[in-house]
């Protein structure tokens, strides 16, 4: 785990978005709230919140933060059969909690999926992203969602301190592994 000792608290803000395609047969039934396995963005609300709370035990490199607030949004979008998801989260910490809101979204979009499946698995979940985050050293908007361009992406690594500038990284190798030996798929 990355040593956040030195930093400073600061009140930090997240929020992660994701969109689940469930067609028209399931839009109706959400809408109508009639799957079997009960209200779906409700229970997928739910699921969210406790994702975040989670997220610690589900990444291994990720700080236990305490979250001072999660707030998620789920709504079916009737004419594109699409539900939406929002999450954002806050801390008082040394730390972001962008993870934790894009836990959050991502846990939701699965819990809609189960709740679906039995009617459908053309069902897909896409568009799970970072949407903004606010203190610690850098700030990040997305531009799609109506920020001006003057805020976004705030402040870049060009305008931090010369000495605070990371040391370059070699780029990984993308060549693919060749090799003379045959595969042979072992069954134990």
């Amino acid at each position: 785990m990355v040593d956040v000792d030195d930093k400073l608290s600061t009140k930090r803000i997240a929020k992660a978005q994701a969109t689940v395609y469930v067609g028209p047969t399931i839009a109706a039934l959400i809408e109508n709230n009639e799957l079997k396995k009960g209200d779906v963005l409700s229970i997928s609300q739910m699921a969210a919140i406790v994702a975040a709370k989670k997220t610690s035990d589900l990444i291994p490199l990720c700080h236990n933060i305490p979250l001072s607030s999660i707030k998620v949004e789920t709504n079916l979008n009737s004419s594109t059969h699409e539900v939406h998801i929002l999450a954002k989260v806050k801390c008082d910490g040394k730390t972001g909690v962008e993870m934790e809101a894009l836990t959050a979204v991502s846990i939701a979009a699965l819990t809609v999926y189960d709740m679906c499946k039995a009617v459908s698995h053309e069902i897909l979940i896409k568009n799970i992203m970072l949407v903004e985050k606010t203190g610690g050293k850098s700030e990040f908007y997305r531009k799609q969602f109506g920020h001006d361009a003057s805020t976004l992406e705030t402040r870049t690594m060009e305008q931090r301190a010369p000495e605070r500038m990371p040391p370059p990284t070699r780029p990984y190798r993308t060549d693919p592994i060749v090799t003379n030996e045959q595969f042979v798929p072992m069954y134990i």
